[in-house]
């Protein structure tokens, strides 16, 4: 600051004086003060973490689809014929869960372990039934959770709504990974093919 400026400045500020009263300051809350609920939420994603549950989003920051609209959801890499038939009805449902008359909670809990447990079991295509949610005080309100927690879980490679016969927009078909071990089988399975003699 050259002398030019500091005269400019003291002349600007020639008649400010500085606050007398405390009660006059302003006061930031400090960053370690605890927000409303935010020690319940904390322990709930904790206790959900704990028992190999995908993180809890609140409802307030899940997208809200409607009743009838159709969930649709791809992974790259997942080709477009695969896509296609799990669209269609044309894989074999091998596991189901229900979410009727569940809470959000109770439902969030019930999808990450039925994930879980499909994996464990080598289970490729499966389906959800979530339900429509009409007439309800909040219209598709697990199906919006469904929709918004299958695609935060990476085994999950696409999802879609149901054929009618399986339940239409108030189902969805799953198809997830393969698990290390049967993605490691078929790797081997391929490299012998290819190892041998011609």
């Amino acid at each position: 600051m050259n002398d030019d400026d500091s005269d400019f400045f003291q002349q600007e500020m020639g008649d400010v004086e500085p606050l007398k009263k405390p009660a006059d300051r302003v006061h930031l809350k400090k960053t370690t003060e605890q927000i409303p609920g935010m020690e319940i939420r904390r322990k709930a994603a904790q206790q959900a973490l704990a028992e190999g549950s995908h993180a809890l989003a609140s409802e307030e920051f899940i997208k809200q689809v409607k009743p009838r609209d159709v969930l649709s959801f791809k992974r790259d890499g997942v080709q477009h014929g695969v896509f296609k038939n799990l669209r269609l009805g044309k894989y074999s449902i091998d596991s189901r869960l229900d979410l009727h008359r569940m809470t959000v909670a109770q439902a969030q809990l019930q999808v990450s372990r039925f994930v879980n447990d499909c994996m464990k079991h080598d289970i490729r295509c499966a389906l959800i039934t979530h339900g429509r949610g009409e007439n309800r005080e909040k219209p598709a309100l697990l199906k919006s959770c469904t929709n918004h927690w299958l695609q935060q879980m990476d085994e999950v490679l696409a999802f879609h709504s149901a054929q009618p016969q399986h339940g239409g927009s108030g189902a969805t078909y799953l198809l997830l990974r393969k698990s290390k071990e049967k993605s490691t089988e078929n790797f081997e399975r391929h490299q012998k093919g290819k190892n041998r003699p011609k």
